[in-house]
């Protein structure tokens, strides 16, 4: 009995934390992004290559991220969600999140910084996960533990996937989903102002490769 009122007084996590502390991080790598530029010009096949490649990265993490929402957006908290890119890892949200990220250092033209910005916000999510996941442990007892042990929490294993004919989908959830859309798209021209101002020598840089 004690251990069930234990477990009950467990709270799902707050995620204004998660917000915050993303917010703050991408705050102090205003001048990481501001004073450093490419190794490579806009002529280099490398920068061209990178730029792409980021653009791709960049949609793939808004399409996933709804992807997730679909499935997860009517049962988050209410009960352990199995299917669909939960079914490959236990926040895909966190995963296409993270590849949005590391989409905006390479449009930057820079793998160091596609490496710094991409590593420290999946460093950021892991500790999010675990502290979301104690919640969901103390919620749903065994079914999430099993749960857990078979899928990673955030890299994901494609050959798990699986799927059901019928999803329920929350419209209020893919509404907000749909706003944190146009932060990440926002990453594409804000690359390519970047890209325009560093060319043009307005600010002071240092090269990154």
């Amino acid at each position: 009995m004690t251990a069930n009122l234990t477990a009950k007084t467990v709270k799902p996590f707050n995620q204004r934390i998660r917000i915050w502390g993303l917010r703050l991080f991408f705050l102090a790598a205003v001048p990481l992004i501001l004073f450093t530029r490419s190794a490579w010009g806009e002529s280099d096949w490398q920068f061209g290559v990178m730029e792409v490649s980021g653009v791709f990265l960049i949609i793939a993490g808004v399409l996933g991220r709804f992807w997730a929402i679909l499935y997860i957006g009517a049962l988050k908290n209410r009960g352990v969600m199995q299917e669909g890119p939960y079914s490959i890892c236990r926040h895909p949200l966190y995963l296409f999140s993270t590849i949005g990220v590391f989409g905006f250092g390479f449009m930057l033209g820079s793998l160091t910084l596609a490496a710094g910005l991409g590593l420290s916000v999946l460093m950021i999510l892991q500790a999010t996960a675990s502290r979301e996941e104690r919640f969901l442990r103390s919620e749903f007892g065994a079914e999430y533990q099993a749960y857990a042990a078979r899928v990673p929490r955030i890299l994901p294993k494609p050959s798990l996937f699986t799927t059901g004919p019928v999803i329920e989908v929350s419209v209020a959830a893919l509404r907000v989903n749909f706003a944190d859309a146009l932060v990440f798209l926002a990453f594409i021209p804000l690359a390519e102002m970047m890209e325009a101002v560093h060319e043009k020598g307005w600010l002071p840089s240092v090269v990154l490769y």
